[in-house]
């Protein structure tokens, strides 16, 4: 009889198990997939390190977990500089002002909010309702009809008009000249990938793959005192109350006999036209790594948004009103349910970052070690 089974090995369970294994409670991870880390997984190809379920950047503003992170793996000084390939023409991103020189040709801050405040003037927004008007009220219709619109509709598979505002507010707003997409103090990939992080996570915790909790709860609730559940909460309740909307993503991974293709880690596709959202070129996410980058090969992905259904892999929530009322109501049940903890992003139904994950998974360490 363990103390705890933990249901998902990806980061959040991954640091729940760690945690309470050194605290010395027992721990059972079981995961429904054939690996590890789950969308964290890395995988060598060509001796590049491949993020098998898309690109994935550690950043954070708290030192305190950086250095926790740090406690399991070095980590490079990657910098996330996305770039964008609108029908040609290429952006940086964030929306800063190489953005703003490449679409306008202004050369000063001032220029460039003179410009967009036009933009935002003429369209008269002044309570963004959607997406779309919180976009076109950050940087003006110009930058959203070529950057953001196209992106968007495919990724999330709805017209920008009928998305909750909120998500636009991740993307950051720079009128300097900097192409950093990410605002945090600590940014970087740990060296030889995610996968080697969470196995020494894991180290001296019984773990088993391909096991699907779901099939078998019956036997698996009874191997442990607790549970700590990290899929999604729907279907832990049998879609009772019906189902929530989740995105997929499905990729296409394509090795190339040549040193590179792309030059950068990741370049978006905004327009709508062009089926898949981005692709990778994952040897640039070990930039400072020579013996990788003079390769005379590289492994590219087109990332691709797909709708999801229960069949396959669900990869983040869609938090509308509607949405996010019917997970109140599981929200009720979880929360009745004996023995039973809900964490990650499926099982709080929320758009969670890493550190956001680390960050709940110690919360819920604390709770369970009753540590103030």
């Amino acid at each position: 009889m363990y103390d705890y089974l933990v249901v998902g090995a990806g980061l959040f369970g991954a640091v729940f198990a760690h945690e309470m294994n050194k605290a010395g409670k027992s721990c059972l991870v079981i995961e429904k997939r054939n690996h590890i880390a789950g969308n964290l997984y890395t995988e060598e190809i060509e001796g590049i390190q491949v993020h098998k379920y898309g690109a994935h950047i550690f950043h954070t503003n708290e030192k305190r977990l950086w250095e926790y992170v740090n406690r399991f793996s070095e980590f490079n000084r990657y910098t996330n500089s996305p770039i964008a390939n609108y029908k040609g023409e290429l952006y940086n991103l964030p929306f800063n002002m190489n953005t703003f020189y490449q679409m306008w040709g202004v050369t000063t801050p001032q220029q460039a909010r003179e410009k967009i405040k036009s933009q935002i003037e003429e369209a008269g927004i002044k309570e963004p309702a959607n997406l779309e008007e919180q976009a076109i009220s950050l940087v003006g219709k110009d930058i959203y009809e070529k950057l953001v619109k196209g992106y968007t509709e495919k990724q999330w598979g709805r017209r920008a008009s009928e998305l909750p505002a909120f998500i636009i507010k991740r993307l950051p707003v720079r009128f300097i000249y900097d192409n950093n997409y990410f605002n945090d103090r600590y940014q970087g990939i740990p060296v030889g990938g995610y996968t080697k992080m969470i196995e020494k996570m894991l180290d001296g915790i019984d773990v088993e793959l391909n096991t699907d909790f779901l099939k078998n709860k019956e036997k698996y609730m009874s191997v442990a005192d607790k549970v700590i559940y990290t899929g999604t909460i729907d279907a832990y309740f049998d879609y009772c109350y019906g189902e929530l909307e989740y995105r997929s993503l499905r990729f296409e991974n394509e090795v190339l006999k040549q040193q590179d293709y792309q030059g950068n880690a990741v370049v978006n596709y905004t327009e709508y036209e062009v089926p898949y959202t981005r692709i990778i070129e994952h040897k640039y996410f070990e930039y400072d790594n020579p013996a990788v980058l003079n390769k005379a090969a590289t492994v590219i992905t087109k990332e691709y948004p797909a709708k999801w259904s229960k069949t396959i892999e669900p990869y983040y929530p869609v938090n509308d009103d509607k949405n996010n009322n019917l997970y109140k109501k599981y929200k009720v049940l979880a929360d009745a349910e004996a023995n039973v903890e809900f964490g990650g992003r499926l099982g709080m139904f929320k758009y969670f970052d890493m550190n956001n994950i680390i960050e709940e998974s110690l919360k819920l360490v604390k709770k369970e070690l009753k540590v103030l």
